[in-house]
């Protein structure tokens, strides 16, 4: 085991060999289930929440591919379901315990079908104790440091036939490398470079869930992004709950922008995206590397959350309206075309008509390209659920007032970018229009242009001039 000056703890070399050798014993005997019955068994990965889950999905996809499963169309053709959740919002959670109910009736169709139910909402004890005594027919659980151990888990539940709890205890430094993938896309990658969170803002249960921050080594992010380029793919975006904050658990003196200036140094045609920063750790060095890199894609992700000092205080963000707006003046004076992107949570306990207020101001005052945009939902363990909530009806105004103001001025945003050229990688086919492709700036603007039959653009990077502009669309010519 080798530690840094944290805690984070790197998986041994032993450790992983010990994962590869139950991957192999699976494998084996899919191998012979296969052979028996002419087809092979299949696994159904059900995912909520955020990029980082998108990335760990995609882990949890690539080692039941190792074991022998393949890919199924829906759950009810799985042999194997896995339920990545989330715990950011109530509502998440809900929803996977709600899906994962009406997986029973598969399980009652089935009784050799095996589900086991990992992530942010696992990690916490009284989710752990519902889904024990009230699921069943859940075969095991294990929490977000412990995924690298899934071969294990899988392979004790198989030969055991008893239901498996790995829970993080502590584990939650884990970094563990070399877990196979299957990405989602061939051309667009999540590269997780951080994991887990130091800030403990008071609505927040990420530090509570993922642990303290804990940093991949550089040389192992670079290693993985140089065969992502040999693959052909475009595009990468950088995850961590926070990274600004990339390097202060390691040795090396590395931060985030001398990480990032080392993977635009990298040889070959790609733009580089990251998500979340905050504010308190968004540093003009970062800035300066961003605007003297052209791999660096001119978006930044900025959460602001609420433009009340007062309850910025009480979410313990430690940044000031004032000191939010100089960030984005500075990136605005190195890099005049960034598109900036924020984060505001409506109805925040405490938060009055006044405070309110400034936030719209704030928003008019940061003229950000999108918000997403949140109604306060309390989170059991974290310091803001404890206080006196507002009204409901309250919030859902506030939501609807936020959300007129900020729609004008994306729509002017958007019309700003009639007749300029851009460079968009191709996503594939519009969802809501098959005649179009549909694509997206350098700073996440979607764009949707004609399709031509006789080209396949899929996956590509092509030059547009912007024709039309809509609320949340951009329409386009390709040149």
């Amino acid at each position: 085991m080798t530690e840094n000056k944290r805690t984070t703890r790197t998986v041994t070399d032993a450790e992983m060999a010990e994962q590869r050798a139950y991957t192999e014993q699976i494998a084996a005997w899919n191998a012979v289930y296969a052979a028996e019955h002419g087809t092979s068994r299949r696994y159904y990965v059900q995912t909520f929440g955020c990029q980082q889950n998108e990335a760990d999905s995609e882990r949890l996809a690539g080692m039941a591919e190792a074991m022998g499963y393949v890919p199924a169309a829906a759950a009810a053709d799985a042999d194997l379901i896995l339920i990545n959740t989330c715990a950011v919002r109530e509502h998440a959670e809900e929803r996977a315990l709600s899906i994962t109910g009406q997986f029973k009736h598969l399980k009652e169709k089935n009784p050799e079908l095996v589900i086991g139910i990992c992530g942010c909402m696992v990690s916490q004890e009284t989710r752990k104790e519902r889904i024990k005594h009230s699921y069943p027919y859940v075969s095991f659980l294990f929490g977000t440091s412990m995924l690298y151990r899934m071969p294990e888990i899988l392979y004790r539940y198989l030969n055991e036939h008893k239901r498996q709890f790995f829970l993080d205890a502590g584990d939650a430094g884990n970094i563990a490398e070399d877990i196979p993938v299957r990405r989602g896309s061939n051309k667009q990658a999540w590269v997780s470079i951080m994991y887990g969170c130091n800030n403990f803002c008071t609505y927040c249960i990420v530090p509570y869930v993922r642990g303290r921050e804990r940093s991949r080594r550089p040389e192992r992010i670079l290693d993985e992004i140089r065969g992502l380029i040999a693959e052909g793919y475009r595009e990468f975006t950088l995850l961590g709950q926070n990274v600004n904050s990339y390097g202060r658990d390691l040795d090396d003196g590395i931060d985030f922008p001398d990480l990032l200036a080392q993977i635009c140094a990298l040889e070959g045609d790609f733009r580089v995206h990251f998500m979340t920063s905050h504010p308190k750790d968004a540093s003009r060095k970062l800035i300066d590397v961003m605007a003297a890199n052209d791999k660096a894609a001119k978006h930044f992700h900025l959460p602001l959350q609420s433009g009340s000092d007062r309850v910025l205080a009480a979410m313990n963000r430690r940044y000031t309206i004032a000191q939010y707006l100089d960030i984005l003046a500075y990136m605005r004076q190195k890099m005049p075309s960034i598109t900036v992107t924020s984060d505001i949570i409506v109805g925040f306990p405490g938060e009055t008509e006044e405070e309110f207020e400034e936030t719209l101001e704030a928003i008019k005052a940061a003229r950000c390209d999108q918000l997403f945009t949140f109604i306060y939902s309390p989170r059991t363990g974290t310091p803001a659920a404890e206080l006196e909530q507002l009204p409901d009806d309250v919030k859902g105004d506030r939501m609807t007032r936020l959300l007129a103001v900020q729609n004008e001025i994306m729509l002017e945003k958007n019309q700003a970018c009639v007749g300029g050229i851009y460079d968009i990688l191709v996503e594939g086919i519009s969802r809501g229009d098959k005649t179009m492709y549909a694509g997206r700036t350098e700073g996440g603007k979607l764009v949707h242009f004609p399709a031509d039959e006789a080209l396949s653009l899929t996956g590509k990077m092509v030059k547009v001039k912007i024709t039309a502009a809509e609320t949340y669309n951009l329409w386009a010519e390709i040149i």
